[in-house]
């Protein structure tokens, strides 16, 4: 994905940020208070998510005074929200963008909302996922955070910042994946210090923008998660009923970010609303790569555990395996019982998500195989078939125990592309004419 990077500038302060996609509409995605423009684009997830966005619009992002990749601000001159109002109006004015949607998520919405309340005439829609308008608990306000809860929350970061510790908490859908915990908390390293973090934290606990909903006059919908660890999902419905004309969505799961768990739907609401038009239906026939996965022994695991047990492990085989596509762009196409089927833009993506699979189902005392190729497949609607769907499952039952098997046609396409390649063959497939040469591929 293209993406453009610049600087605006505040006095002497530099602010960073960077545009992708083309339009013709402009969407600000604005993460949370503390961001990395780089480290964010590091997590598949992620980026599969920017990519999204950038398919409908122009999608502006930033790193405000004190974050990331702008200029630093000393402790003792944290960023008010003022500051940080002026951040995105001198983004919004470098890039030439009159009046974007802003997509506003956790600790920074309440400035998101002051924005749209103060400038009515530069937001076009509001989106605000996750986030509050208040954060502790008043007399007229019983859905806040008590303040001992907050202490320990700023003790928390304190303590916890830039260290794999927080991911379980933060995004729980992820949970026991070691890959994304590492990434999270290179993430939180990248975007501030601990201590300015906790500084800040307690900044935000003393905001209060309740009284600007009533003066956002942009098109508002409010999506928040049913299990939100930090803010709960009465602090959502609160902002729905007080922003005038306000859509509330309640979205599954506890995750902080809107881009890991159910990412896909939260996109196709998302565009529809800005849109007023869904997400455009696939073709009924697309090159893609397809990738199967079975777990080894599984009949006889089964009937070693008993129902319970294995119906238990196979709920965490389908967590993980759910995570691990979403993470690398694909789409879980279904579970098969022992196995998963997905597919994905790139070889490369099926085959970096399949390794991470054999990593992550390793805790549960399981080992699974792959099969992958890239071939043409028809779209049915959520299920897929074709050639290549039937050829991708020949190739899985070629595949020993933690090992991945792939065609000729995946191995060309990923030349170069830091994977290495070992001749399994010529072999006739079940129910294909010709013998079809196989490799076991290894990350470099």
């Amino acid at each position: 994905m293209e993406a453009e990077r610049g600087w605006a500038s505040v006095g002497d302060d530099r602010i960073a940020y960077e545009l992708s996609g083309v339009g013709p509409l402009d969407v600000v995605y604005w993460s949370g208070s503390y961001t990395n423009l780089d480290v964010l684009m590091e997590e598949p997830s992620f980026a599969h998510f920017i990519k999204r966005l950038s398919s409908f619009s122009r999608v502006i992002r930033f790193d405000k005074r004190g974050s990331g990749t702008s200029d630093p601000l000393p402790l003792d001159a944290l960023p008010s929200w003022e500051n940080t109002v002026e951040d995105l109006a001198a983004v919004l004015d470098e890039v030439g963008s009159d009046r974007p949607a802003i997509i506003s998520v956790h600790d920074a919405g309440p400035t998101a909302m002051l924005f749209a309340a103060i400038y009515p005439q530069r937001v076009s829609a509001l989106v605000l996922g996750n986030t509050t308008s208040r954060f502790l608990v008043a007399d007229d306000y019983p859905q806040g955070t008590p303040p001992e809860a907050a202490d320990l929350i700023v003790q928390m970061l304190n303590q916890n910042w830039g260290t794999e510790r927080l991911a379980a908490s933060a995004v729980p859908s992820m949970a026991g994946d070691e890959a994304f915990a590492h990434w999270y908390a290179k993430f939180q390293r990248s975007s501030c210090s601990p201590k300015a973090v906790a500084a800040y934290t307690q900044h935000l606990f003393q905001l209060d923008v309740r009284d600007a909903l009533a003066s956002i006059q942009a098109p508002t919908l409010v999506m928040h998660r049913s299990q939100h660890a930090f803010f709960g999902i009465e602090q959502g419905r609160y902002l729905a009923d007080r922003i005038p004309n306000a859509k509330f969505t309640e979205l599954p799961g506890g995750d902080i970010l809107l881009y890991t768990e159910g990412s896909d739907k939260i996109l196709n609401e998302i565009e529809e609303f800005l849109t007023g038009a869904g997400h455009q239906a696939e073709p009924d026939r697309s090159l893609a790569t397809v990738l199967f996965t079975d777990m080894v022994g599984s009949t006889e695991r089964a009937t070693q555990m008993g129902d319970r047990r294995w119906r238990e492990l196979l709920e965490r085989f389908e967590t993980t395996s759910r995570n691990h596509v979403s993470r690398f762009g694909g789409r879980l196409v279904e579970m098969t019982g022992d196995g998963a089927l997905a597919t994905f833009e790139t070889p490369g993506q099926a085959l970096r998500c399949a390794f991470a699979l054999h990593r992550g189902v390793a805790p549960h005392g399981v080992k699974i195989r792959a099969g992958v190729h890239t071939g043409e497949i028809e779209n049915r609607g959520a299920q897929i078939g074709g050639i290549a769907v039937h050829l991708a499952a020949r190739v899985l039952s070629k595949a020993d125990a933690e090992e991945v098997v792939c065609t000729r046609t995946v191995k060309d396409l990923v030349a170069g592309s830091g994977f290495s390649f070992e001749s399994r063959g010529h072999h006739p497939l079940k129910g294909l004419d010709e013998e079809w040469e196989l490799f076991s591929a290894q990350p470099k």
